[in-house]
């Protein structure tokens, strides 16, 4: 399997090619046709798979590809809930070390999930708005 490109300029995964035309696959909806071999232009360096995520939102891939485990999704949930919430807090609340929350929260502001936050005076963390949407529909 391979990522294309249409004419469009809409990426699918081509399930089957043929002497004048292919199937391809959107990853979005899940709907397959046919469109002429002409159209259609290889994407060099996307993975197949990487087009087929492309199914989930964007703000959900987001938390799922920089959650990874449930500790640190609870982290995630904690911060949306309670937030914005001190360093200081997050440390005395949770079995976290200083090195483990600093490296997910780390992990986490990379993938735009959470933002520095001045709480009291004191430097804490709370979840962007992409991340609060998408762990919204992860709740439901």
């Amino acid at each position: 399997m391979r990522t294309v490109e249409g004419p469009d300029g809409d990426r699918y995964l081509l399930v089957k090619e043929s002497g004048e035309s292919s199937l391809v696959r959107d990853p979005e909806t899940g709907a397959e046709r046919h469109l002429p071999n002409d159209d259609l232009e290889p994407v060099a360096g996307e993975s197949p798979l990487v087009t087929a995520a492309g199914a989930v939102d964007e703000p959900l891939r987001r938390v799922l590809t920089a959650v990874p485990d449930e500790r640190a999704l609870g982290l995630l949930l904690e911060l949306d809930e309670r937030g914005p919430l001190d360093v200081h807090v997050l440390l005395d609340a949770y079995d976290l070390c200083e090195s483990d929350l600093h490296g997910l929260v780390a992990e986490f502001r990379a993938a735009g999930l959470v933002a520095e936050a001045d709480v009291a005076g004191r430097r804490g963390y709370r979840t962007t708005d992409e991340a609060s949407e998408a762990l919204d529909r992860l709740r439901e």
